[in-house]
């Protein structure tokens, strides 16, 4: 008797020897009892073929919802291991602006940015860019006659995301437009002035 491969994916040799079994009787119910037997034999075995290929899909489902309720469970766990590394990222910025990451410290915070930046966790939030409130906290605010919409001129913390899920947001000083400011005409408001005088003074002819 042949030993069976160890290791195998649950549910493979029962289909194997349900489909070797069903196989045995056909033939043998073919060669002794005559087409009666037979016809019954090959009904039994489209039986068993079907139930093994429901079983098989069964099996597959089950594997596909395994592998998805693994995948949410890790990423819950990188998550809040992320969630609680924030504060320490802060503190390294804080000490980075004032000069102070240097030494056996400067490759320290190196490695645990690197590392958390690998496991998904994504820095946002710069001087210059529009105000976005899905983004950004405005926790200063003022006029400028140096930008035409709600821009975030100073970013007092940065924010952090994972994927597309922002775990807090950047906190900035945002400017807008100076009330009354106009905006310069460009080019083509120029030129479609120059065209409406002319056909102005053309019509009063």
């Amino acid at each position: 008797m042949t030993d069976k491969p160890q290791g195998g994916k649950p549910g493979d040799d029962s289909a194997e020897e349900a489909v070797i079994k069903a196989a045995e009787e056909a033939a043998a119910g073919g060669a002794g009892e005559g087409s009666e037997d037979a016809a019954s034999a090959k009904r039994e075995l489209a039986e068993r073929t079907a139930d093994l290929q429901r079983l098989q899909a069964e099996y597959q489902n089950y594997r596909k919802r395994v592998e998805r309720d693994r995948l949410t469970v890790r990423e819950i766990a990188v998550s809040t291991i992320l969630e609680s590394l924030v504060p320490v990222l802060d503190d390294i910025g804080r000490a980075r602006e004032h000069g102070e990451v240097t030494g056996g410290f400067k490759s320290v915070a190196e490695s645990l940015e690197t590392v958390v930046a690998k496991l998904g966790l994504q820095q946002f939030g710069k001087e210059g860019e529009p105000f976005d409130p899905t983004q950004h906290e405005a926790l200063m605010h003022s006029y400028s006659s140096d930008v035409t919409e709600d821009t975030c001129v100073q970013v007092l913390q940065p924010g952090y995301r994972i994927g597309e899920r922002i775990i807090r947001p950047a906190m900035v000083a945002v400017a807008e437009p100076q009330p009354g400011t106009q905006t310069t005409p460009g080019p083509d408001a120029e030129a479609k002035s120059t065209d409406k005088d002319k056909s102005d003074g053309g019509s009063d002819s």
